[in-house]
């Protein structure tokens, strides 16, 4: 059965995760993480694409993206950075052949209910994979660069900058946030909506879609339908 057609929207942000070919590790050194965002900061300049959030993991990606007008750069954007992560990899390894997953997956996310939720999940994902006691000693996500450790290209989304009237403050409530965790049915939805690459919010945001896109993307349970 043919995958469904995805979803992609101008201005909209987007939960992205690419994984290694049989969930094989992707990174190895420091060198391959920072290649792979410097890659992601110069193509996203190039293609109009904001990134709100990242978090690279030993053998997957996590990433917020908002493309502008033109829809196809955010799968631009993810094809240049896996064929570039690729052949730095095979030539390293002296190898041929492919590096991640054929098809990255994709879900867009509701901006005023489950963005914040959304940038929160993503900078965790270190710390619930036990990898790390707090987001900040993962050097590898936008977590730092958000809490100003280090330099700053993200775009930061209306959702975060909605915190608080100043930075400061703004970092200390994402902190204090941050420290909360993920409410489980958030979080739920949100690894439910990027698995089936459906939307990541309420029925109002599936209404939304179905406006602009003319189909409507309905939250579908997990497993096979049912046979008629």
């Amino acid at each position: 059965m043919p995958r469904m057609a995805r979803v992609v929207l101008p201005h909209m942000p987007h939960h992205v995760v690419q994984r290694g070919h049989n969930w094989q590790a992707v990174f190895v050194i420091a060198d391959d993480y920072e290649r792979y965002l410097d890659d992601l900061r110069e193509l996203s300049d190039v293609l109009d694409v904001r990134v709100h959030a990242y978090c690279l993991m030993t053998n997957h990606v996590h990433l917020l993206l908002s493309p502008g007008d033109d829809v196809t750069s955010m799968g631009r954007l993810m094809k240049s950075l896996a064929t570039k992560a690729t052949r730095h990899r095979n030539r390293l390894d002296k190898r041929s052949g492919t590096l991640w997953e054929g098809r990255y997956r994709s879900s867009p996310v509701q901006t005023d209910t489950y963005l914040l939720a959304c940038t929160r999940y993503i900078e965790l994902n270190p710390v619930r994979a036990e990898m790390v006691s707090t987001a900040g000693d993962h050097p590898w996500s936008s977590y730092r660069q958000r809490m100003g450790h280090e330099d700053c290209w993200i775009h930061p989304d209306p959702s975060y900058l909605s915190l608080a009237e100043s930075e400061t403050e703004r970092r200390e409530r994402y902190a204090r946030l941050m420290a909360e965790g993920v409410p489980r049915k958030e979080l739920t939805l949100m690894q439910e909506a990027i698995q089936r690459e459906q939307l990541t919010g309420n029925q109002r945001f599936v209404d939304q879609v179905a406006q602009i896109t003319g189909r409507r993307i309905e939250q579908r349970p997990p497993g096979r339908p049912p046979s008629r």
